[in-house]
């Protein structure tokens, strides 16, 4: 398995939907359909993505 560091636009965007997540998970950003534990799980996997694929 080859790993490669993310993007900075890839750490970026993860960045910010886990700070959208973390948050929504102290109500700050109240009334989002989703629970702030899975954006937050949607970040990470954001940012494992962006280690395991290669760029093109």
């Amino acid at each position: 398995m080859n790993l490669s560091a993310p993007t900075q636009i890839v750490f970026l965007l993860s960045l910010v939907i886990a700070i959208v997540g973390i948050l929504a998970g102290l109500a700050i950003l109240p009334g989002l359909p989703i629970s702030a534990f899975w954006i937050v799980v949607i970040a990470y996997g954001v940012l494992a993505m962006g280690t395991l694929l290669k760029r093109v």
